[in-house]
């Protein structure tokens, strides 16, 4: 009876332990299962570029081509400025005036010296016409005759230096009256009616309008890879456009400009509506042969801007592990030349990673070289 009861008891412990373990080996069936049904994620691979520079990538603004600070020559009291900033000017048009009282004073003393000096010649004219005929009758020395002629021409030397006199005073006058020097837009006022001007001291600016360029800054480590005529890409975010241009001039001293050489870019007249001068501008200037670093310097690290992914404050890019699986690598980066990135730590130059993908990527995640 006891071997009985003994009997039964091992059975069910036996039973009990079957059934676990055909349980688990039907969840071990399943997990492979569901593993089996993961399809790899296609995705391209490439090595970074190293040693070469294709673009150089620079920032600058837009500017107007030709500007102009109005001032006068003269000191005095601004009697009239009509302008504001923003308005529209014609060229020549009258744009502020300086007080001329004293100006005007002159230029009457002038012509009162100009109508004396006439009077002085209209005489002296006569004496040298009567002492010729006198001279001829034998009547007057040829002493009395050099007198007078020479009174006759210190009188017309009078004249005309009395006549420069007034186009000196005309000049200074001319400058009471500050005109535009070509058609624009006043950018910037410095002074109102009833303030004091002094020579030199800029009143207004004024830039001419439709006549955009781009000023940009290159450190001295590119300066000798840019050459004038070169094409240059200009980005500007502020309107989302994108314009080709050229360069047209290139500074060759950085003494006053921090280092920098600073160079000129034309912008199409086609593409310069909605442009404001002003405007920031990433500038790329592709290079027709790749600048490849010298012997001594280290290889730069260049990889796609858009193979980045970037959490919180961290960047990183996916690589392949050895299982064959998307693997987040996190990287250090530096500077950015146009469409490329440089990769300070966290890539070797001769390792693989992934451009792109046609699904989704995680750490784990299967993936397949296309």
């Amino acid at each position: 009876m006891l071997i009985t009861i003994l009997q039964k008891r091992t059975l069910k412990i036996f039973s009990f332990f079957l059934t676990l373990t055909l349980a688990a080996c039907s969840s071990n069936d399943k997990t492979k299962s569901i593993q089996n049904t993961d399809t790899p994620v296609l995705v391209t691979v490439a090595t970074p570029s190293s040693g070469e520079q294709q673009s150089v990538a620079i920032s600058g603004q837009v500017e107007a081509s030709k500007s102009a600070n109005i001032s006068t020559r003269i000191m005095g009291y601004i009697t009239m400025l009509k302008v504001k900033v923003g308005d529209h000017v014609n060229k020549g048009q009258l744009i502020a005036t300086i007080s001329n009282q004293d100006i005007l004073a002159k230029r009457a003393q002038a012509d009162a010296m100009i109508n004396e000096a006439e009077a002085s010649l209209k005489n002296a004219q006569k004496d040298y016409d009567r002492f010729s005929v006198l001279y001829q009758q034998q009547s007057a020395t040829a002493k009395e005759l050099d007198n007078v002629t020479l009174q006759l021409n210190s009188s017309k030397l009078r004249l005309e230096a009395e006549k420069q006199m007034r186009n000196e005073v005309n000049a200074q006058l001319s400058y009471t009256n500050l005109t535009a020097p070509f058609s624009g837009i006043v950018i910037q006022k410095l002074a109102d009616a009833g303030s004091m001007a002094s020579p030199g001291m800029p009143i207004v600016t004024i830039e001419q309008t439709g006549s955009y360029q781009v000023s940009a800054s290159v450190p001295e480590s590119n300066i000798k890879l840019i050459n004038p005529g070169a094409e240059a890409i200009l980005s500007i975010s502020a309107i989302g456009k994108t314009i080709k241009g050229k360069v047209i001039q290139i500074n060759q001293s950085s003494q006053f400009s921090g280092g920098q050489y600073i160079i000129k870019i034309s912008i199409p007249d086609n593409d310069k509506n909605g442009l404001y001068a002003g405007m920031y501008v990433n500038v790329t200037i592709p290079l027709k042969q790749a600048a490849v670093a010298s012997d001594g310097d280290k290889a730069e690290v260049l990889v796609p801007l858009a193979s980045i992914e970037n959490k919180d404050q961290l960047t990183g890019l996916y690589t392949i592990s050895s299982n064959n699986t998307a693997l987040l690598r996190w990287v250090r980066l530096g500077k950015t030349f146009g469409e490329k990135v440089e990769v300070l730590s966290g890539l070797e130059k001769h390792e693989q990673y992934i451009v792109s993908a046609d699904g989704k990527l995680y750490n784990g995640a299967p993936v397949k070289i296309k």
